[in-house]
């Protein structure tokens, strides 16, 4: 999916904030709190950021797989069957990133005024 500016999104994870925490100057301080914002909660995307970066079994999969089609049949059988069945086992997280595509953060103005700014697409669900 194409995330956007100006589209409505919810919070589909509880996003811990936060503590709040007192003391007087001077003294140690004591954590009186904690500020989450419950899932459910709705918003705005004002801003499309970067992508962030691929996992790094992605990235070994490009690596091996380019490895394997360029120099494979240079190899020894061996070295290359082993070359084929690293790639294999990588394949089911490939799969995964290639049918999510990439992953962005995202500017939110929630409706009760919170900005989350930075936050991963994965926990917004949109509306």
């Amino acid at each position: 999916m194409t995330w956007e500016a100006g589209r409505r999104v919810r919070l589909t994870e509880d996003l811990a904030i936060g503590e709040a925490v007192t003391g007087e100057p001077g003294t140690s301080a004591a954590v009186v709190g904690f500020l989450s914002l419950g899932a459910g909660a709705e918003g705005t995307v004002e801003r499309v950021d970067g992508e962030l970066p691929e996992s790094e079994g992605v990235r070994e999969y490009q690596r091996l797989r380019a490895l394997l089609d360029d120099y494979g049949h240079t190899m020894p059988t061996a070295s290359r069957e082993r070359l084929a069945g690293e790639v294999a086992a990588l394949e089911p997280e490939w799969a995964a990133h290639r049918e999510r595509g990439a992953l962005v953060t995202l500017r939110v103005r929630l409706d009760n005024g919170f900005v989350l700014d930075g936050v991963h697409q994965d926990v917004l669900a949109v509306l």
